[in-house]
């Protein structure tokens, strides 16, 4: 472990790397179940459904073992949220063009991923992609840390818990933040979530007593608050579900199988890229398609890796990250084993800050997530039953700790301050990290260059700032 990890050299131990890999991955287990849901639009228990489940099982673990291998980092990866999201839609636009089925149409979409992966290989290992990341000024990247952070508070008090409840005959999901504690009284939002009202108080009490639990133990030294705070949180969620709303938090495991569907994925997703499938939309319309993929995910991967790097104290002087080409290789390796096994574009998780704020320093935290990966081929149905709960208590108290990074912007520049704070507002909003770097490096461009600074602007700053402004504006 020592030599391959250097665990002494990174301040850690192996009992500290295990519990921050299993930290991260149960701050991220949701993707497991989610990712199949979004993919297939909800045919669970369908072939398709069981093939993208495997898929998402075996990518996300040998892209996360690529990191820890490679760049020796505590990153976990898997398919990312957003960008699965935006697959599904370009699936549903194929179905519609070619009038192709769907899983036809997924087939084809996957050869999307497979053309970004490939490229991502190519520029990470001509080391474009590191040109890329040390081209993003240095305020911008200092602001990144914690407008990652907010983005992962508003996960947690948001997006996270969604509870769907039928109250006067309208049935729609229900969020903590926006519908809870955004009603007027306690009265409106009953009355309009219905039965699903009851979830919503135990959820609400059960994350602010893991969150508070979580920061209690942090003051105390405990390493593994963050991991001790979510189990607490799951213990206190299941008691209420037993107790208050008389369900049975473990029904789903009497009736769930353990066995591996490979049939289903060999048959509907192993190896199934399709490019003529593809390309009956349109040679412009597939290239367009593939090069918005790759800056999506570029940036949002950019972002994570700086981001995480920086909480964890592993840029150097000038803001950059050892190992960096590794780490992108990685990612490149994730998303190409995602095409061919069959899910969306596999990339770092945010939720790896989780790790690294347990501890986390080194490969073997990553090796560990990689391990739970494949033994949730047989054990899915376990991390199906984490509570919404739990994991949120554990994304916020991530979240706050991460917007310390705040303490390194200067706030008297404002070519630093506007294009940070419109970041911080952009990744929380907008939901994606790659969009919120988007525009501050156009907010940094703008401002350089009409207050007469222009030559303090890299060359491949103005032309990610030239695309982004094309990404955002032109309609194709």
């Amino acid at each position: 472990m020592e030599k391959i990890f250097r665990l002494k050299e990174n301040k850690t131990t192996v009992k500290t790397e295990i519990l921050a890999g299993l930290t991260t991955f149960m701050t991220m287990a949701y993707i497991i179940a989610l990712n199949p849901n979004l993919l297939t639009n909800f045919q669970t228990g369908t072939p398709l459904w069981n093939g993208v489940f495997l898929a998402t099982c075996i990518a996300s673990a040998v892209g996360t073992a690529c990191m820890a291998f490679l760049a020796n980092k505590p990153f976990v990866m898997a398919p990312g949220m957003g960008l699965n999201s935006f697959f599904a839609v370009v699936v549903a636009n194929i179905v519609t063009i070619t009038g192709k089925t769907y899983e036809n149409a997924f087939q084809a979409a996957l050869t999307i991923i497979l053309v970004e992966g490939i490229v991502f290989i190519i520029l990470s290992v001509l080391n474009i992609r590191e040109k890329i990341v040390e081209s993003i000024p240095l305020g911008v990247r200092y602001g990144i840390s914690p407008a990652i952070g907010l983005m992962l508070m508003n996960i947690g008090f948001g997006s996270n818990v969604s509870i769907y409840a039928d109250g006067n005959g309208f049935a729609a999901p229900f969020y903590m933040m926006r519908d809870f504690f955004g009603a007027l009284t306690p009265s409106v939002i009953s009355g309009s979530m219905g039965s699903g009202y009851s979830t919503m108080v135990l959820t609400v009490i059960t994350t602010f007593i893991g969150l508070f639990a979580i920061i209690i133990m942090a003051k105390k030294g405990r390493k593994a608050a963050v991991l001790l705070g979510m189990l607490l949180a799951a213990v206190i969620y299941w008691a209420g579900e037993a107790i208050f709303l008389h369900v049975n938090p473990f029904e789903s495991l009497a009736t769930a199988s353990f066995l591996p569907p490979f049939k289903d994925m060999v048959a509907t997703t192993l190896f199934k890229v399709d490019f003529a499938g593809l390309f009956e939309i349109g040679w412009f319309t597939a290239i367009t398609l593939i090069i918005t993929f790759c800056m999506i995910d570029m940036f949002d991967t950019i972002g994570t890796l700086v981001g995480t790097a920086s909480r964890a104290g592993m840029l150097d002087e000038k803001g950059n990250m050892p190992n960096a080409k590794e780490a992108l290789v990685s990612d490149a390796v994730g998303t190409v084993a995602g095409a061919l096994t069959g899910t969306s574009t596999v990339t770092t998780f945010v939720e790896s800050a989780s790790g690294v704020e347990a501890g986390g320093r080194t490969g073997l935290t990553a090796v560990t997530a990689a391990v739970i990966f494949l033994l949730c081929m047989f054990i899915a149905p376990f991390a199906a039953i984490i509570p919404a709960a739990a994991t949120s208590s554990a994304l916020i108290y991530v979240g706050i700790l991460m917007m310390q990074g705040l303490s390194k912007v200067d706030f008297n520049d404002l070519d630093q301050l506007v294009p940070v704070f419109i970041m911080l507002l952009a990744m929380p909003i907008s939901g994606s990290i790659g969009h919120g770097i988007g525009l501050a490096l156009i907010s940094y461009t703008v401002i350089k260059v009409f207050s007469g600074k222009a030559k303090d602007v890299s060359a491949l700053t103005y032309i990610i700032s030239i695309l982004f402004v094309i990404k955002f504006f032109t309609v194709v």
